[in-house]
């Protein structure tokens, strides 16, 4: 994060930190693995350090080539256009600190399964099954929003086809599945189990916090945002509701 702050000084753009968030992770994860040889089952270390640098580096691609060729985030600009005092000190206090102390707290049950000694058990083919779910609905969701987005014909336009039809939010549903997932891959043992909170934090920033609360927050006066909104559930995927007669 602290590389990321100063990379984002020198571009004058702090949406840089959302590339950092998924590429942290998978930093996370390889530290983890690579540290705790001869401690933890080298099975269960390696399967969950590569689910995590799988999702999270995916993630940062994806962002990164997002945010190619646009300008700052108008989250950001948001945020930081009332900032009391230095904006950039501002930014590494409400941005990058509280972003890093929140990598670390998520990626408990991926530091916790690599230092966990004893065999892996059939949790690890659960979880990595809940993870797979959960990566194929944050990529698929992606991609068809992409290309919906890359049609100018749909331009100002509600996506409401595919897996957007099913869920408001097909990439914040999947990105809970993943993180659900790998904590049940190292649930097997007690200090696996203790990190019940970090997916369960995860998952309120999603569907309470900067995901889906916000992000429909700004939706909300989108023509069409409303009759979507009423037949598509807000997170579960859900077949679409029928329009009242």
């Amino acid at each position: 994060m602290a590389a990321t702050f100063l990379a984002a000084r020198r571009q004058d753009r702090h949406d840089l930190v959302d590339v950092a968030w998924g590429a942290g992770f998978a930093l996370v994860a390889a530290v983890s693995a690579l540290l705790s040889t001869g401690h933890g089952d080298p099975l269960r270390t390696w399967v969950v350090a590569g689910l995590t640098a799988v999702w999270g580096l995916r993630l940062a691609v994806h962002i990164g080539a997002r945010r190619r060729g646009a300008g700052e985030d108008p989250r950001y600009t948001e945020l930081l256009s009332g900032a009391p005092g230095r904006r950039d000190i501002y930014a590494l206090r409400t941005v990058y600190l509280p972003q890093g102390l929140l990598v670390w707290a998520v990626s408990l049950p991926v530091q916790a399964a690599a230092y966990t000694p004893g065999p892996a058990s059939a949790l690890l083919a659960v979880g990595a099954g809940v993870w797979l779910t959960g990566f194929l609905f944050e990529a698929v969701g992606d991609a068809q929003l992409a290309r919906f987005k890359a049609d100018p014909d749909n331009r100002g336009r509600i996506m409401d086809r595919g897996l957007w039809a099913w869920t408001r939010h097909p990439n914040y549903f999947g990105d809970a599945c993943v993180w659900w997932g790998l904590y049940i891959a190292g649930a097997d043992t007690w200090p696996g189990l203790l990190t019940l909170p970090a997916p369960a934090v995860m998952t309120l920033l999603l569907t309470a916090g900067s995901g889906k609360r916000l992000l429909e927050a700004r939706m909300r006066d989108r023509p069409g945002w409303s009759e979507y909104a009423r037949r598509t559930s807000g997170f579960l995927p859900l077949p679409p509701r029928r329009p009242l007669a």
